[in-house]
């Protein structure tokens, strides 16, 4: 998906859409990251299948059992967890430092620096 430049007084240069999701080439391009997520359905049994019993050691059935109906709020959650860590862990690699005040140091040096181009 192409994604046209514009620019603005006061404002810079910014995306005309979104639509690469604020990610090119694995690069955030300043915009909103945006996501699309899979996951596979919830394992269950609708059939018990055979197995032993650990116990006595003779051919049993499984239990027939499905404990979730619907994974999506918590796909959620643990999507938007994983970009956050992902996310956190970009930018300790590039900025590093032992505290939150240096790493905020840093960044602000950063923009100091990009804001020269």
């Amino acid at each position: 998906a192409a994604d046209i430049i514009g620019h603005e007084d006061g404002r810079g240069f910014f995306r005309m859409t979104n639509r690469a999701g604020g990610i090119e080439g694995g690069i955030s391009n300043g915009e909103i990251i945006r996501l699309r997520v899979a996951a596979k359905p919830i394992p269950t049994l609708g059939k018990p299948l055979a197995t032993v019993d650990l116990k006595t050691k003779r051919g049993a059935e499984a239990l027939k059992e499905r404990a979730d109906v619907c994974a999506v709020p918590a796909v959620g959650v643990v999507a938007e967890s994983m970009v956050a860590w992902v996310l956190a862990e970009a930018l300790m690699e590039k900025f590093g430092g032992d505290s939150v005040d240096e790493l905020k140091e840093r960044v602000r040096a950063w923009r100091r620096y990009v804001e020269g181009f």
